[in-house]
């Protein structure tokens, strides 16, 4: 494991975090623990989260986004097997059309390479309603995850709120070896710290060792910045920038961004990258990192190239180098993934499409797919190399699946032989150098497929289109004074959102149709929780019910549908050792007030169906009221104390049931 040196009494300065953070600072103070308010220059949607923002900035009475510029992408939901998700594509046009808000249609590219490519812009600040968001960063951008509620709240004018970072400085030296990646450097944080050692943190990467990395190199160790917790992760603007930004012809709109040269961060770590050996994450976790010659020998079904955790040229690129000339094994689907039109012209161009194609590769359209389980499901219980960000239980499409994260070329190697390979081994059996690619110095750059934003007098007749899968947004109620109702589900460390609100073909095209989506809330756990929850609704129980987690309740995506959907069947508190950032902030913004346990024992009390009671809410949640409530079973006849880390803002979010509900009763002509 990997040292962590702490210098907490210090408090970072001079970082390019406390740099960005200081520029776009509109209310509090930059000190770990405290909430802050920050200017949004840009916002970034996506489809699987798009439709529900746009209906809250319907909700929310906006008629104008009042960001520098907020773009919506369709790249998640692409297979129209049926009427759904081409319906909500054009739902999602004319909500842009209506609201001033670029659109990146269908096969134009995955919402973060894409972004990086045509509106990223260092020292600027991005929220996005998708937890990879944190990608720009590699562009010397503060940009920010966050569940849609908050960046639609962004797109109004309003500061994003979130609570101020501790500064984490990687100091990284060296260069990579030949046949590894980038890749293999965000494992290796992985491996070193779990999928919860960097919550709370900005980790800011520095040093020597930047000098090999591109900004797509560094937009693959930014985006998996979230699979360790991270509030983001930040990069210098430096040379390397420049030179992305000068070949998709706007080098105009760089400028650089350092940290100064007397930096203090409140922690440090270092990673020599000539070092490092290839990695892997075993199944069912990113945190699950092993080097590759451990697991060598494992026969393997599928190989993925492709996501927004591998998005850039050369990971396509490098991986078309290692087959050319060669035929991937016959028991191996081999399947490529283009993460933007602009890489699969620029790939074309090179001739390294036909080298995939003539190696057996199945080229599919620009878009997320598989990552989020939209095709591409393996068969079950054989192994999936995958370049992708995350492996949880089921989040393939495969219920039973066995998905490894590893870099482009461990998974090209490991398909031409057909079982997991390090690719050092292989390249020394076979006497094969490392490639030496030769890229493009200008993209194709293309802007057809991006819609701009109408003028205002012509958007303001604009209609919405809205078919017949997409409902309205719930009214939730307030929060009652006493909750009093039953343990419905009690879960483990780490549940992930996928596990609360499924993706794939089956769940997600409903992202648009709560009332529909509900029926798989927590379905990946207890098939029964929808239909219990919604017997509990039918007998008109007032209290509504509890749901208790482990530790890191609700990591992974930014779908705010795992808040929206178990709250429409009547959760209303959970009870947890502790929350991933983003479902934390989730909860409160629909009402549902979060809870954490003051002695982790307790955990361990609670049975499901034990019947939980909590009183005097109203008092204990008003602002200056002391962080701590006790709950009491009543099967058991026990008491517990429980927390919780709400400002006093997202006390009166919860206690009016949600952020909509709580800005409708500030200001009943129209919250925007």
């Amino acid at each position: 494991m990997g040292d962590v040196n702490s210098f907490g009494a210090e408090r970072s300065r001079g970082t390019v975090a406390h740099r960005l953070i200081a520029d776009h600072l509109v209310e509090g103070r930059m000190e770990p623990g405290q909430e802050i308010g920050l200017r949004i220059d840009q916002t970034l949607t996506q489809d699987a989260t798009g439709t529900l923002v746009m209906q809250e900035l319907e909700a929310l009475g906006l008629d104008r986004v009042r960001t520098r510029a907020s773009v919506q992408y369709v790249d998640h939901n692409l297979v129209q097997a049926d009427e759904r998700n081409a319906e909500d594509h054009a739902f999602l046009r004319s909500a842009c059309r209506r609201f001033g808000v670029w659109y990146s249609k269908p096969g134009n590219g995955v919402s973060h390479p894409t972004h990086m490519q045509r509106f990223g812009v260092p020292g600027t600040t991005l929220a996005g309603s998708d937890s990879h968001t944190c990608a720009a960063g590699s562009l010397g951008m503060l940009a920010l995850g966050t569940g849609g509620l908050e960046v639609a709240l962004a797109m109004t004018g309003r500061p994003l709120h979130v609570t101020m970072p501790e500064i984490w400085g990687i100091r990284l030296t060296g260069h990579l070896p030949p046949w590894l990646s980038a890749k293999d450097v965000i494992l290796e944080m992985l491996r070193r710290h779990g999928v919860k050692g960097a919550v709370g943190k900005i980790l800011e990467y520095h040093g020597p060792g930047l000098d090999g990395l591109t900004a797509m190199d560094r937009h693959v160790i930014a985006n998996m910045g979230a699979e360790l917790g991270a509030t983001t992760s930040v990069f210098p603007a430096d040379a390397a920038v420049r030179d992305f930004l000068r070949a998709e012809d706007r080098e105009e709109d760089f400028h650089e961004i350092a940290a100064e040269p007397d930096a203090v961060y409140d922690l440090r770590d270092d990673i020599d990258l000539a070092a490092l050996e290839p990695l892997i994450a075993r199944p069912t976790s990113p945190g699950n990192v092993v080097p590759v010659r451990a697991v060598a020998g494992e026969p393997i079904g599928q190989a993925v190239i492709g996501s927004s955790a591998n998005p850039g040229l050369r990971d396509f690129a490098i991986a078309a180098a290692i087959v050319k000339g060669r035929q991937t094994d016959p028991a191996v689907s081999f399947d490529i993934n283009p993460t933007s039109r602009e890489i699969l012209a620029d790939l074309t161009r090179m001739g390294s499409t036909f080298d995939l194609i003539a190696a057996g590769a199945r080229i599919h359209q620009a878009g997320c797919l598989g990552c989020i389980g939209m095709g591409q499901a393996p068969a079950t219980g054989r192994n999936s190399l995958r370049t992708f960000p995350r492996n949880f239980p089921g989040r393939s499409g495969t219920e039973r699946d066995a998905v490894w994260l590893c870099s482009p070329e461990t998974a090209a190697v490991s398909a031409l032989t057909g079982e997991i390979t390090d690719p050092r081994d292989w390249a020394d059996k076979e006497a094969v150098a490392y490639p030496q690619l030769r890229l493009p110095g200008r993209a194709s750059v293309n802007t057809a497929m991006l819609e701009a934003p109408l003028p205002p007098a012509e958007a303001a007749r604009v209609e919405l289109e809205r078919g017949p899968n997409i409902s309205g947004l719930p009214d939730f109620d307030p929060l009652p004074d006493v909750l009093s109702g039953p343990v419905l589900l009690k879960c483990g460390d780490n549940v992930s959102t996928d596990e609360i609100s499924p993706a794939g073909a089956r769940a997600l095209p409903y992202r648009s149709n709560i009332p529909k989506l509900a029926e798989f809330a927590f379905t990946r756990i207890d098939p029964d929780y929808p239909r219990h929850a919604a017997e509990l609704s039918d007998d008109s129980a007032p209290g509504g019910h509890f749901i208790v987690g482990g530790e890191n309740y609700g990591q992974g995506s930014s779908r705010e549908h795992a808040a929206i959907t178990p709250r429409y069947l009547g959760l209303r508190a959970v009870i947890a050792k502790s929350y991933a950032r983003i479902h934390w902030q989730n909860l409160a913004n629909f009402g549902v007030l979060a809870l954490e346990f003051a002695d982790p024992g307790d955990y361990d009390r609670i049975d499901p169906g034990d019947r939980l009671r909590l009183e005097d809410l109203h008092s204990a949640l008003t602002a200056g009221a002391a962080p701590r409530l006790r709950i009491h079973n009543t099967t058991k006849n026990e008491t517990y104390e429980v927390g919780h880390r709400l400002s006093s803002g997202r006390r009166s979010t919860v206690l009016a049931g949600g952020i909509i509900p709580a800005l409708a009763r500030a200001d009943p002509s129209g919250p925007a």
